[in-house]
């Protein structure tokens, strides 16, 4: 669910954004000076919420993107698998399959705390509590 429309000029660093239907957090925005005859240029690096990617995006200024809403809930770690986390939603008790995020592989053990954050229906586990 998409909770509002921004323009490329308003995208502060560690904001959210969607872009080709993918998560991804604004590391940095670079606004250039409109010319004679133009529009003010951002030039946005962006990393992948869900993942590895990095972006270089080069758009107008009053390109529109959209900013979805992350949920952000407290999950128990129940198992860990080879590709997957088993945890479950401290509110509702609902159990999940999560993927492991690489960099907190060592740090997960049954029975932790962890963050994970909802956007667009996709979950992953962004910090240990």
């Amino acid at each position: 669910m998409v909770l509002r429309i921004s323009d490329a000029s308003q995208l502060r660093p560690g904001s959210i954004m969607l872009y080709e239907g993918e998560a991804y957090t604004v590391k940095s925005n670079d606004i250039s000076k409109t010319g004679k005859h133009g529009h003010a240029k951002c030039r946005i690096q962006a990393n992948s919420v869900f993942g590895t990617r990095k972006k270089v995006i080069t758009v107008p200024g009053h390109e529109r993107f959209e900013i979805p809403n992350v949920i952000k809930k407290k999950y128990q770690v129940l198992s860990i698998g080879e590709n997957s986390v088993s945890a479950m939603d401290m509110e509702s008790y609902e159990t999940v399959d999560l993927p492991v995020n690489e960099e907190l592989r060592e740090q997960i053990q049954p029975e932790k705390t962890v963050e994970v954050w909802d956007i667009e229906s996709k979950k992953a586990i962004m910090r240990i509590l």
